[in-house]
């Protein structure tokens, strides 16, 4: 799974950016000033780095000089918006430039289309007998077409995206379904079953006490 590092000072945006991007199947991890930031980045591999410009103790523009030398992709995330800002973010090797406020919508295209960019998010998902072509959206399993409903596939699609991790009813709903988790579990259980059923994955797809399922590969 791709991992991003969100550098954000502001503790509801960044933990906004967070379980949005978490429920899009990334992993995830915040740093609430350049220090912090600077240490993460040092100690562990990631994607891409969302990165704030006015950062207490080092500054997102200090940052992007580090982030420069681990070759890691960045994309500036800030309030200041002016166009000599902009210009002076992107000529340090910034990706993009998103300013606040923004839409999640649009900051998820942007995180994909940086990913992409870089080859890190292939066309191809192969996960235990199963291959998934994210283009076309046809899914095969040992070479053979397996035809599944829009809702299948996506569900499919998050649990080849999170394998072996523990997922919530809620987080499956609000993913697949586009919508607000309700509290009916009926729903999500109904289309799990019948995606078991045509993969034949009654041993893969296990159910998780009062949280919901967990691909087993």
């Amino acid at each position: 799974m791709l991992k991003i590092l969100i550098a954000e000072d502001e503790e509801p945006i960044a933990n906004l950016i967070r379980i949005n991007l978490t429920k899009a199947g990334y992993i995830c991890k915040c740093a609430f000033d350049g220090e912090e930031a600077a240490n993460l980045m040092e100690s562990g591999h990631y994607d891409l780095l969302l990165l704030d410009i006015m950062l207490p103790k080092i500054s997102g523009y200090e940052l992007m000089e580090y982030a420069n030398a681990l070759e890691l992709p960045v994309i500036f995330i800030t309030a200041m918006s002016t166009t000599d800002h902009k210009v002076a973010g992107l000529k340090m090797g910034a990706e993009d430039y998103i300013s606040k406020p923004f839409e999640i919508v649009e900051l998820l295209a942007r995180v994909e289309t940086v990913l992409r960019r870089y080859n890190k998010i292939g066309k191809n998902i192969r996960i235990l007998d199963v291959e998934i072509d994210l283009s076309s959206r046809i899914v095969l399993q040992n070479g053979k077409q397996v035809l599944l409903t829009l809702k299948e596939y996506g569900l499919l699609l998050f649990f080849a995206q999170n394998p072996n991790i523990a997922l919530y009813r809620e987080a499956i709903y609000e993913q697949v379904w586009e919508k607000e988790y309700m509290g009916d579990s009926r729903t999500v259980d109904l289309h799990v079953q019948r995606l078991k059923k045509k993969l034949g994955w009654e041993k893969h797809i296990c159910a998780v006490y009062k949280i919901g399922y967990r691909l087993e590969t």
